[in-house]
Formats: structure tokens, sequence, C-alpha cells
């Protein structure tokens, strides 16, 4: 077994797409339309769906917003200097909450960006 893909229900693909391809560098994987369901699904990820859990981002087309709940937490991506990752991430236009620096009571150094749709992404800088 192995975990293929996390659902995210997004406000607005287009705004969605930019901020996960632009900013975080995903590749757009695949995309399709169910106009008698009014959905689209698009997989986004870093490498093909074969090789890696990726997400799937969910547009229902006649909703503009979720309330994301108390029970969400945060996708985690590692990447290989978290400080580095934010500056480039502000350069292209994203927003970060949290700046990279080492978690409390740890030492594992962290950051953690915010999607369009007020998802939370954490930066996992690689342990060398």
């Amino acid at each position: 077994m192995r975990i293929l893909h996390t659902m995210l229900r997004v406000g607005n693909l287009d705004r969605a797409l930019a901020f996960y391809t632009e900013i975080l560098g995903m590749r757009q994987l695949r995309r399709s339309d169910y106009p008698d369901g009014r959905f689209t699904l698009a997989f986004v990820g870093y490498a093909d769906e074969s090789e890696s859990a990726v997400l799937e981002l969910t547009h229902n087309w006649d909703t503009e917003s979720y309330d994301i709940g108390t029970a969400y937490g945060h996708v985690a991506i590692e990447v290989d200097d978290a400080y580095k990752a934010c500056e480039e991430i502000k350069r292209r236009g994203g927003v970060v909450v949290r700046e990279a620096g080492p978690m409390k009571h740890g030492t594992t150094v962290i950051a953690f960006v915010q999607d369009p749709d007020g998802y939370k992404v954490e930066l996992i800088q690689k342990k060398i």
C-alpha cells in the first residue's frame, strides 16, 4: 500500500494552480472536467503519480470558498534550504506565515506558507 494523493477543495482553480505550480514549483500532472457534476479535478506534484504522492485540487464550480475547519493541519514539503525557499516564495508573490527557523522544542528548521485558499504548507529543511 502507499498514499496516492491528498485532496484539497479550492475556490478558484486557476489561482490555486498558479500557487502550486508557479510559487511552489510543482507540475500540473493531469486535469479532468466533469460538467455533469459541475467540478474539475487537477492533480499537481513534484513527480509522476506512479512515483510519488500528489495533491488533488478539487474545484466545485458553484463554490467560491470553503471553511478549512479545525481538524485540518497542513501539507509538508521537504526543501534543501528553508530560508532560501521562503525568500523565493516571497519573490514569486507567495505568503510566508511563519519564517524559517528551528521548530519550537526542537532543532528541525521549518517554515509555513499559505495558499490562496488558506491552506498551510509546511517547509521542512532536509537534514544533512
